[in-house]
């Protein structure tokens, strides 16, 4: 059996971004920190950036003429990550709870449903009610709406109703979302 080296090696692994020699545009724009913004040709963009020690790095390519910076490209690619790590945790992740009811759902069932909601709501959750129907349960819509609109009316000092009672299928759906 021959040894072929670890399983998660990459393989010609090409940077993620033109650099130096890589770059064909015959003029290129050159930005970067102590360093005269404009547009030059190739030759002397690499000059300037071989002069000041760091990387010419296409950030633009379809830009006309592509931007490029003068910055190390280590540095650069930790910026970015930095920049991508940064707006994933400023995005909100919505959170759906599913609380299920039947047509003929009883008051201690009903209120105990109900703490739960609130609990939700007040962690900032959505709260996705529905009432199922069981084969021929599905003559009793109107209990159904009935046990929504009730639960629609004990939260509303907790959320406001996103979409209103609706049946689709077997269920009729109502989506709550939090006051902020």
């Amino acid at each position: 059996m021959e040894f072929r080296g670890p399983r998660n090696r990459q393989i010609n692994k090409e940077p993620q971004h033109k650099i130096n020699e890589l770059i064909k545009a015959p003029t290129v724009r050159v930005v970067g920190e102590n360093i005269e913004a404009g547009v030059y040709p190739l030759r002397e963009a690499l000059a300037m950036a071989e002069a000041a020690g760091a990387d010419l790095v296409e950030i633009s390519p379809n830009a006309e003429p592509p931007v490029c910076r003068i910055i190390e490209y280590s540095k650069y690619l930790y910026q970015l990550k930095k920049k991508q790590k940064e707006i994933k945790a400023k995005s909100v992740k919505v959170v759906i709870k599913e609380i299920r009811f039947g047509p003929q759902t009883d008051e201690h069932d009903f209120n105990f449903k109900l703490k739960h909601a609130k609990g939700f709501l007040e962690e900032g959750a959505k709260v996705r009610a529905y009432v199922f129907f069981k084969g021929r349960s599905i003559l009793f819509k109107d209990q159904g709406s009935d046990i929504l609109n009730r639960f629609i009316s004990e939260l509303e000092d907790y959320g406001k109703v996103e979409s209103a009672p609706k049946l689709e299928g077997k269920k009729m759906i109502v989506v709550l979302a939090p006051k902020k």
